[in-house]
């Protein structure tokens, strides 16, 4: 039991790291000055996929961590 939670863990916290990495970046930069940085943000349900899948896999990591440590 102890290893498949451990398993998991490593698992969801390598995937937790991949999806943080994947979201775009929130800060508009010099693109705001001219109001080009608008022009290309047309991936809104990609990001709210990105979004439900990170909150998945913290969810799946937070409580692998804590049977993990109720374990111990």
């Amino acid at each position: 039991m102890k290893i498949l939670l451990l398993t998991l863990a490593i698992i969801s916290s390598i995937l937790m790291v991949i999806l943080v990495l994947l979201h775009s970046a929130k800060g508009e930069g010099f693109g705001a000055i001219g109001g080009q940085a608008r022009l290309f943000s047309s991936q809104r349900g990609l990001e709210s996929g990105l979004n439900i899948a990170t909150a998945i896999v913290g969810g799946i990591f937070m409580v692998t961590t804590l049977l993990l440590s109720a374990i111990q």
